[in-house]
């Protein structure tokens, strides 16, 4: 366990089923996993699935405050996933409920179980908007500041639909 509370991210999103009241009950969970303490969420998001087909997804960013170590809050994401209904099948296909591990402190790993920052989160404006919503000066480890990233991503379809607060 880390000596002191991180700082992590966690993006969640869903398009099949009732996706918005997915997205909040998932916020809501996020704030009952041991070890962990809810802080901001960004508003409610509807973007285009990301080189995908399907219906639009509800994103959302959530921020915590955690003392459990990163694969171990993963561990933790994917269960409140399979509590939820998530089945992997294959990648980019439809969710009823998708949590990513974002950024978890400083972090900056590759690994088979986990890789952070997560993968092409600075290439995706359905991460980066709630992000700078939540953190507007954040600083992605090894990636550097979000606004430049948010700027590349600004021709990609985001729209804000709900402001949430916290969960």
């Amino acid at each position: 366990m880390p000596a002191t509370e991180v700082r992590a991210f966690v993006g969640v999103g869903a398009n099949l089923g009732d996706a918005e009241s997915t997205v909040r009950d998932a916020l809501r969970s996020l704030g009952r996993i041991d070890g962990c303490r809810l802080g901001r969420c960004s508003p409610l998001y509807r973007s285009a699935p990301w080189q995908a087909q399907g219906p639009d997804f509800i994103n959302a960013v959530a921020e915590l405050q955690t003392m459990l170590p990163a694969v171990q809050l993963l561990n933790e994401l994917q269960a409140i996933e399979t509590a939820g209904g998530r089945v992997r099948s294959v990648p980019s296909a439809p969710r009823t409920l998708d949590l990513d591990l974002l950024l978890y402190g400083d972090l900056v790993q590759h690994g088979a179980t986990l890789t952070l920052p997560h993968p092409r989160l600075h290439q995706r404006a359905f991460v980066l908007r709630p992000l700078a919503d939540i953190d507007p000066g954040l600083i992605l480890p090894g990636l550097g500041p979000i606004g430049p990233w948010l700027e590349q991503a600004a021709a990609q379809r985001i729209e804000r639909i709900e402001r949430i607060g916290r969960a």
